[in-house]
């Protein structure tokens, strides 16, 4: 049952399961996943050494976001896979706190006709103890159950976040836009939020670590604020090919509809109590959710040491299993 749960969940959206169970028992394969990422990687011909790399816009009614109710019942449903018991647990406390408050309302009835006839006023210690309990125990289970109301909505949100994130645009190459949830289980996103000076900084900082990021399936999707375009620099010499191609593979995604992306990081920001003008990083994990954030350069050297390499006699069955989610 939960291994079925998991897949359910793994798949995202209804209209992207049948597409994803025909490939991903495939990408299991090291050699099959190393080559569909080499294959993701944008046509590059010959350029002057600075490229410029910036968000498209484009107008369109087709990338028009779900509807609110199409989200909340996807959202519902991805709840129920990852808390299946939630909602036994929420049933229990409420009748417990029925059961509870029927007991403390007779408890309270006696207690008056006690007071009312001294004939019955040895009574009143044992009815007070009994209303006692009742409180309490009504008071205990409220406290659980809003408790676990207020996780579930906190839970709600955050897939319905997510959902919005896996309907977001990339552009791959000037023939090629593809959604968010089609790198599930191909490729580790990190978002780099900002403006352009920092784009070009976190590109800076990103190059000794290019060949380790690749090999656990990073690619970067950097997104301007500022309106600039920002000019990233790669050495053409015959010496530097081959990592100059690794670095444009790592850097080749962009985003399309800026206002949809520029919407989405900011209810983040706002979310987290950040100004919408600093500088963020989101990092995703191999299944599309969100396993770490903050603000400034991505820490690309913790990045190499946290994540497990896409390829080997282990890839495949780990997938998702590479950080908590936030």
């Amino acid at each position: 049952m939960a291994s079925m749960a998991q897949f359910c969940y793994i798949i995202g959206p209804s209209n992207l399961r049948q597409k994803y169970s025909s490939f991903r028992f495939c990408f299991q394969n090291p050699v099959y996943r190393k080559n569909a990422l080499s294959n993701i990687s944008t046509r590059f011909h010959a350029k002057p050494s600075s490229v410029s790399v910036s968000p498209t816009i484009v107008c369109s009614a087709a990338n028009k976001p779900s509807s609110s109710s199409q989200v909340s019942s996807s959202a519902k449903i991805r709840s129920e896979v990852l808390s299946p018991f939630r909602s036994v647990r929420m049933f229990f406390y409420l009748a417990f706190i029925a059961s509870g408050s029927l007991g403390g309302l007779i408890a309270t009835t006696q207690l008056i006709a006690s007071l009312t006839n001294p004939a019955r006023s040895s009574e009143v210690p044992d009815i007070l103890t009994g209303l006692g309990i009742d409180i309490g125990a009504v008071s205990i289970f409220a406290f659980l159950y809003f408790r676990e109301n207020t996780a579930k909505n906190a839970q709600l949100a955050r897939l319905s976040r997510e959902e919005s994130l896996s309907n977001l645009k990339l552009r791959v190459n000037q023939n090629k836009i593809i959604s968010v949830s089609s790198l599930r289980g191909i490729a580790r996103l990190v978002i780099c939020s900002g403006p352009a000076s920092f784009i070009l900084e976190s590109f800076k900082l990103s190059e000794p670590f290019t060949e380790s990021l690749l090999e656990r399936g990073v690619l970067v999707v950097p997104f301007a604020t500022d309106g600039n375009s920002p000019s990233l620099d790669f050495d053409e010499s015959e010496d530097m090919k081959e990592i100059t191609e690794k670095r444009k593979r790592l850097w080749q995604l962009a985003p399309v509809y800026v206002s949809e992306w520029t919407e989405w990081l900011d209810e983040q920001k706002k979310l987290a109590g950040i100004s919408p003008e600093s500088p963020v990083y989101l990092s995703l994990r191999l299944d599309g959710r969100v396993r770490g954030s903050g603000v400034g350069y991505p820490p690309w050297n913790a990045l190499v040491a946290q994540l497990p390499p896409v390829k080997g006699l282990w890839s495949g069955l780990l997938d998702g299993m590479d950080g908590r989610v936030l």
